[in-house]
């Protein structure tokens, strides 16, 4: 019997050049939080889609081997991020969870603004892809 090789040339190209467009998507949705709509959960929730996509146009075992992450241990990450920027507002003796807000020069963009929102965004967006993909990938794993 002949055996039939399939061929996903196309499905794969186009799942590169998604999940491209849907991480950078992502990216500038995380950019845009603290003054737009946006921020770390809708940014993190984005890239958490393209992985999935990822994982959907190929295999398990070749992603798994790309994407080497725990995302237990991402959420963990996220979490202690998420946390401290809050905390270290409480050590200078603000209330927990204070931002500031502050222009600083930059050589080629002139005047930048620096929030001290984005690394509390950072930590959302890696809990938010570590639980989205744990719990996609633990019943993708489902064997039952």
């Amino acid at each position: 019997m002949k055996q039939v090789r399939s061929n996903e040339v196309m499905l794969h190209t186009m799942t590169r050049i998604l999940t491209f467009i849907i991480l950078s998507f992502s990216i500038f949705l995380f950019f845009a939080g603290h003054n737009n709509p946006g921020g770390g959960f809708i940014g993190g929730l984005m890239t958490a889609s393209a992985l999935l996509l990822m994982y959907l146009g190929f295999d398990m075992k070749s992603m798994k081997t790309a994407i080497p992450f725990n995302f237990t241990t991402v959420i963990a990450v996220g979490l202690l991020i998420a946390i401290g920027t809050g905390v270290s507002t409480m050590l200078l003796g603000y209330p927990f969870l204070t931002h500031f807000f502050e222009y600083y020069p930059a050589p080629i963009l002139g005047e930048a603004g620096l929030t001290t929102t984005l690394p509390f965004d950072l930590g959302v967006y890696l809990v938010v892809v570590g639980i989205a993909l744990t719990i996609i990938l633990t019943i993708a794993e489902d064997d039952k």
